[in-house]
Formats: structure tokens, sequence, C-alpha cells
């Protein structure tokens, strides 16, 4: 089979971007696993490796098609020398954030590359008429879908939790929920688990928006007038959905061993346990596209920038994701790809068997 071609943006250039990516690759076997090729800078990682005093290798190259399998490969995105202020937000990282963001996302539709892995962003500095998201998710549902497609998730070894809403104020979140989106995410994350996870029969833990799910609606309507609607018009197409649990109590008693995947309500009742519970193996998976895109489930960390003592292992773990959940999603299609043709037993043909065939 050939290599997986990951895709690599470079993020904030004063963030944790480059450490994490030349120490993750330092490792050869990672070159092994697939082919990477980073979209950025060679002045900005030569930067990097240097002040890091990090001995990684990479090849520059103009284009994906010049990617070699055993080697980092580095897209020329940016041939100019940059200014880089380690640990600070500026415009001029977000606009490199954006350039490499862009290149990416044209290569994979080209089919240049067959997933990608985003290092974190500074949503602030990118923000601008070429870029008027509140984060990832939001860019590549547009780039790769429509409106409600993309469904955020956070992956580790210890669970799986999806959001309802995701960049969205709090003052704004009880809005946004409607049972029409309850239900459509929990389409998508069925959806998900069975393709991107190969799970056959997804168990989902719905939890509820308001404090000891509403208290039978003493403390807010939402959880009977929304989310159990949505949950029994879902298990009415086949969604194995429970609940809904009051947040604190499902995750202090652990119920979340129980269950495939959890279906949170906004962003930090899912994200605040997910990252105390995953530590540095929690994974930003975007479901719901045609496209797979991951990243480390943090953020550009200015506060560690350039000191050298970044983890890797959140993106390494990325870049796992990425290339278990393409060949997983190769292996279902494949499989269903030609499926065979069952007619009903009426209009079968029956074999017209000689009855000599039959005798002793």
């Amino acid at each position: 089979m050939d290599k997986i071609r990951i895709g690599i943006t470079h993020g904030d250039l004063n963030g944790i971007g480059y450490e994490i990516i030349l120490k993750a690759f330092a490792d050869a076997e990672m070159s092994n696993l697939c082919v990477p090729i980073v979209y950025g800078s060679p002045r900005a990682a030569i930067y990097y490796r240097k002040n890091l005093n990090l001995t990684t290798n990479f090849k520059s190259i103009t284009s994906a098609t010049e990617a070699e399998a055993g080697m980092l490969n580095m897209v020329v995105c940016i041939e100019d020398e940059v200014k880089i202020d380690v640990g600070q937000p500026t415009e001029e990282a977000g606009k490199a954030a954006l350039v490499s963001l862009q290149r990416a996302v044209a290569d994979c539709k080209a089919g240049l590359i067959d997933a990608i892995v985003t290092a974190p962003i500074n949503k602030s500095t990118i923000h601008s008429d070429a870029f008027p998201f509140s984060g990832h998710t939001e860019y590549f549902e547009k780039e790769f879908g429509s409106v409600g497609d993309a469904l955020m998730m956070l992956v580790s070894p210890a669970m799986r939790v999806a959001l309802v809403t995701t960049h969205v104020a709090l003052k704004d979140v009880a809005s946004a929920i409607t049972a029409e989106r309850v239900e459509r995410c929990l389409m998508q994350l069925r959806k998900a688990l069975k393709r991107d996870f190969l799970i056959s029969t997804p168990r989902i833990a719905v939890l509820g928006l308001n404090p000891h799910c509403g208290d039978n609606g003493l403390i807010g309507q939402e959880e009977q007038q929304v989310i159990v609607p949505a949950m029994q018009s879902a298990i009415s197409k086949g969604v194995q959905c429970f609940g809904p649990y009051p947040a604190d109590g499902f995750f202090g008693a652990g119920m979340y061993n129980e269950f495939d995947a959890v279906l949170a309500m906004y962003h930090d009742q899912g994200l605040a346990p997910f990252k105390a519970l995953a530590r540095d193996e929690g994974v930003n998976f975007t479901a719901g596209l045609s496209v797979v895109r991951t990243s480390p489930g943090h953020g550009t960390a200015y506060d560690i920038a350039g000191r050298g003592i970044a983890d890797e292992n959140p993106l390494r773990q990325a870049v796992y994701a990425a290339i278990d959940i393409v060949r997983n999603r190769r292996s279902v299609d494949a499989a269903s790809a030609n499926p065979l043709k069952i007619e009903p037993v009426e209009r079968r043909e029956r074999p017209r068997r000689d009855n000599a065939e039959f005798a002793e």
C-alpha cells in the first residue's frame, strides 16, 4: 500500500508549531509511517531548529508532487524572510498561518495529500476578510462541506467527545441548541464512529445543558423540550443514544467508560473534562467532511514558546489519528463499493435440478 501523504500546516509562527513539528519528526519512524509534507517557511524552521538546538532535517520543495518518502518534506509557502516574535500574537504571523492553511487545502482538493494535520493558530490574528471564521472547524466546513456538516470531535484512548456547539459565546449557547441540531449531530457522530473508527454499533451518551439536567424543568426546559425529543427522533432512525446525563455526575462517576462517544452541548462542557483526562494524547478531529483533518488538542502555547519544553506527543497523536482514519475510511469504502445485489425471494431464479443427481 502506498504511504499516506499527510499535509501539516505550520500554524502560528510565534507559538510552538515548529518546535513540535521538528521534535515529532526527529524520530525517523514517523517518516516511515507516512509521507509528511509541511506547508511553511524554511527560514522559520531553521530559526527554531537553531535556537532550540534541534537536529531534524527537512527537504525544501516547491510542490507536494516532489515529496519523498522517508523524510520530512516542506512545501515553501513563504519565501521571504518573516519576522518572528516568539510568544507574541502578531498580524504577520496570522497572515503566514493563513497562507500555509490555504496551500494545504488547495493541495488536498487536488488530491496531492490524503489528510491535513493543523498546528495551532491564534484565532484573533488570523481573522480577516479572507478568514472570517471562529476557528479551523468552521473554515474546513466552508471548504469541504456545507453549513452544519462539520462535527468537532476530541479523541483519545480514554474517550471521544463531540460538540453540538463549538466556538459560541456562552450567552448564546442555549438559543443555538435546537432539536434539529442535536439530532443532526447524533446522526453525524454515529456515522463517524462507524466509518472513521470502525465501531459497528456505537453507543452514544448525551449530556444535558442545565445543571442536574434542569431538575425536571425547575432550572431549565431545554432537556425536556429540545434534547429528549431530538434523541427520540434519532433513536427511531437507528441511533443508540442514552441520557441526557448531568455533566458533573457523568464524568465524576467515570460513566464515559461505558460509551463509545459523548455528545456535549457546548465547548467547555466537553473539553474541560476531556483535556483533564486525555492529557497529552488528545486529538481534535473534524468529522463529517470529505477531508480528514486532525490537530493537537492544545493552542499556540505562547507562554512556553521558544523555551524548548513543548511536548510533541499531541502532534504525533494527531498524525497517528489522521493515518488511522484515512485507512479506516478506505477499508469501509472498499468493502461497500460493490455490494451484492439481493433480490426478494419470490424474484430469485431457482436452479433446476435433475432428479437423477439424487439417485443412489
